[in-house]
């Protein structure tokens, strides 16, 4: 055994001493052959390539880059005493021992380390060494080796003293482990770490210096292909034990879910958390299945088996929805295991929302759920509520952007608007009138409506909403339950109307197209399919036998063809459909009439665009129903007053007005930009024919801008309004419009039923209305 050294504190001050006078000498030796060169680790390089050719073939061979082999040996040049030799400098410089230095590379002590990532060279594996050892096991493994004379010597220099022995100072370029100090690794003698900056003397920078700071990024490590086959028996594994624990998953929750009620079985903390297990790992299967099958080398019919087997729903039946609603029917004592659960089940949905984009929809859907679970179990914390629940909403109206038909989006946002009962009013109706409507929402919004009609005395949110809107929500409550004093409700809101407009004056925007689309959605009897309106629209929707067509020409709108309503369709209205269309054209007149103020233009542009649509279908089937009651003249006269022309060609009988086109309004120019309205009645079944193809989508706005009214949006909507009434009178039917003065007109019918109405006063016109638009029906259904 070589002898220990007697003063080691001295041993570590010359060793010091030494490390900083290399640093800035202006020649290193190199450490295998002694040669002087220049300092500079691109002299250094040359020098290495040229002489140490096969030093550098040896590294390579177990993947180290020649680059970064030749800068270790210079960093091992500039300090000698730092690299573990084991022998003094002159032993080292013989050429006995550079030749050897290629050839013994595993051996302890040996002067050329091999590549840092080479495993131990003991028998201890990597996981043991990975989890460490105790102190006292740490001191039995330095006692059982011999201490070596230098390359010992150097680790126990820089050790810290016995009574922290677990500390370690290796840097990490190196794969070895503390548990096994008495002999090297196959990798070859570690780097220790330099002494602080900060214990030394500040000097000027010099090139060197530089070098020597800049830390070397180790190159991504290769990926070898996987194949198809390799990819398809993985995707069969993950399957078969997702099936299994999937099985177990259901027969847990059903077992539990037969126990709800008073005679359940309180689990305890440790059954609780072992749900949770089993439920984790079926999530975790079913992650893994997605990156599997999802990967992107699979071939397309690998990627469609997650279609085939309904993967995304099961994984949220199975693997969320029926755990957390055992949890839900066990609260409060299961409420800090569900919290666990929610927060794991959202940061696995964001996980695979940006992992798996071929399912963004579901799980998009599926996070605004988990925020509306995590909403509505918060009581304590107001402000936690209130932010969970912004966080769903967010979540479904990004979904209802990217399926604006989807009628279930809409049922969860009408949850989520409690307690503003105009915005709940709103998504319950749009739920049931869009081409995938949600049927369950004929329940839902009963919880809206039933307090307000039953219950005796004020409602205790009624002091929260505008004076209009009780109301107004009551009359809609009674035309949909087909109960109630409908007719004293629609004059009290109508008696309301007028004032409150002129009060809130810019602050009546939303309000208005709010009112205008649920009063539409009222015409369609929220989407029954009983509704005369609505069997037109989808009678219009089959495709046109040559046969069924009648020969009778008709006026319709350029680039489109109107539809036969002949057939099976039932002309008798019911007494719903009678209230709505009373209800809709008075608001209508009453707003009309009021012209010049841009305040309810959002009401007129809403409730246009549903006439427009039916114009596009037969006299007898669609309009027939709404003609002889809608306020024409009233529409005709803010038209007109809309109208008037700006700019060189004003004031005189000829030019072009910008309306007068079948070019959506705003296209031309570049698009435009939708207006709060148009992210409204975007997937009503009677838009479709209105706003141009991927229009919005490519609009791009953000989600807090959807709703934002920017100033230059009022002569956008007006020019949608005189688009509207331009494309209307080109039917040459109901209203007309004169190109050389640009006036539009009533035609004459319909002027007529208007000024027969007006001398009986508010109560007279409404029946007098109502009864020609009766005998009309009556006429109607009989030719």
């Amino acid at each position: 055994m070589p002898p220990q050294d007697s003063h080691p504190l001295q041993s570590r001050f010359r060793r010091y001493q030494q490390q900083q006078h290399g640093r800035h000498q202006d020649k290193v030796s190199c450490v295998l052959c002694r040669t002087q060169i220049d300092t500079g680790l691109e002299r250094y390089t040359e020098h290495f390539k040229s002489v140490h050719a096969g030093v550098i073939e040896s590294e390579q061979q177990s993947g180290q880059d020649p680059l970064d082999t030749a800068r270790k040996y210079y960093r091992r040049s500039q300090n000698p005493l730092d690299a573990g030799h084991s022998s003094k400098p002159d032993e080292t410089s013989s050429p006995a021992r550079s030749s050897k230095a290629t050839t013994a590379l595993a051996q302890p002590g040996a002067d050329i380390p091999s590549t840092p990532a080479s495993p131990p060279a003991s028998g201890v594996s990597v996981k043991a060494t990975a989890r460490g050892t105790s102190p006292s096991s740490q001191g039995k493994t330095q006692r059982s080796h011999a201490r070596r004379a230098a390359s010992a010597s150097d680790a126990s220099d820089f050790a810290r003293p016995p009574n922290n022995t677990n500390a370690s100072l290796w840097t990490g370029t190196t794969n070895t482990k503390r548990g096994n100090r008495g002999s090297a690794p196959a990798g070859g003698a570690p780097r220790l770490l330099q002494h602080p900056q900060s214990q030394q003397q500040p000097g000027p920078k010099r090139h060197d210096d530089a070098e020597r700071d800049v830390t070397t990024m180790l190159r991504q490590p290769d990926t070898r292909p996987i194949s198809q086959q390799q990819l398809v028996t993985e995707v069969k594994g993950i399957y078969k034990g997702l099936v299994l624990v999937e099985s177990k998953c259901i027969e847990v929750d059903a077992a539990q879910s037969a126990q709800e009620g008073d005679g359940a079985v309180e689990l305890k903390n440790e059954q609780w958390q072992a749900l949770g297990a089993l439920h984790r790992a079926l999530l975790h299967e079913h992650h893994d299945f997605f990156l599997a099958s999802q990967h992107h080398s699979a071939s397309p019919p690998l990627k469609r088996l997650a279609s085939k087997y309904s993967m995304p729903a099961r994984m949220w039946r199975h693997g969320i929805h029926s755990y957390l609603e055992l949890l839900r029917h066990r609260l409060p004592e299961s409420r800090e295991h569900m919290l666990s659960y929610i927060y794991l089940s959202y940061d696995m949905m964001a996980l695979l929302y940006e992992t798996v984009p071929s399912y963004k929809e579901t799980w998009i859907e599926c996070l605004g759920d988990l925020g509306r679970y995590r909403m509505a179990i918060e009581d304590d914390n107001i402000q936690d509520r209130e932010t969970w629940t912004e966080v769903s909403r967010q979540w479904y109206k990004k979904a209802s952007d990217l399926s604006p038909g989807t009628g279930r989006l809409y049922h969860h946002l009408a949850i989520l608007a409690r307690p503003n009962w105009l915005q709940q009013l709103l998504y319950y109706s749009k739920s049931l009138c869009v081409p995938n409507p949600f049927e369950s929402a004929r329940e839902s919004i009963l919880t809206l409506f039933d307090p307000l009609i039953k219950e005796a005395g004020p409602h205790p949110y009624e002091m929260q909403q505008q004076p209009i809107d009780p109301p107004f929500v009551r009359c809609h409550a009674c035309m949909f339950m087909r109960t109630g004093p409908q007719r004293s409700y629609a004059d009290k809101f109508l008696a309301l109307l007028d004032n409150h407009i002129a009060r809130t004056a810019r602050l009546f925007l939303q309000p208005a197209y709010t009112i205008g689309i649920a009063n539409c959605c009222a015409l369609v009897e929220y989407g029954s399919k009983s509704n005369v309106i609505l069997q037109v629209i989808d009678k219009a929707d089959e495709p046109l036998d040559q046969d069924e067509e009648d020969g009778t020409e008709e006026v319709v709108p350029a680039g489109y063809a109107r539809s036969s309503a002949e057939g099976s369709i039932s002309r008798e209205p019911t007494e719903q459909f009678i209230q709505a269309r009373a209800l809709t054209c008075e608001t209508a007149r009453l707003i009309l009439n009021r012209l010049g103020d841009p305040n309810v233009w959002p009401f007129v542009h809403v409730t246009m665009v549903f006439v427009y649509h039916l114009t596009f279908f037969d006299s007898k089937g669609g309009m027939a129903h709404i003609e002889q009651a809608f306020p024409w003249t009233s529409f005709v006269n803010l038209l007109n007053t809309l109208r008037v022309p700006t700019g060189p060609d004003s004031g005189s009988g000829s030019g072009h007005l910008k309306f007068e086109s079948d070019t959506f309004p705003g296209l031309a120019e570049g698009g435009g930009s939708p207006l709060p309205e148009d992210f409204m009645m975007r997937g009503l079944i009677w838009t479709t024919r209105y706003h141009p193809e991927k229009w919005i989508e490519d609009a791009k706005v953000d989600d807090e801008d959807k709703s934002f009214e920017l100033a230059s949006m009022a002569e956008q909507r007006k020019d949608r309004i005189l688009w509207l009434g331009y494309q209307i009178a080109k039917c040459e039917r109901w209203i007309l419009y004169d190109k050389k003065t640009h006036t539009f007109s009533v035609a004459g019918e319909f002027a007529e039923v208007e000024v027969e109405a007006e001398p009986g006063g508010d109560e007279d016109v409404k029946g007098e209305v109502m009864d020609v638009d009766s005998e009309g029906s009556e006429q109607t259904v009989g030719a």
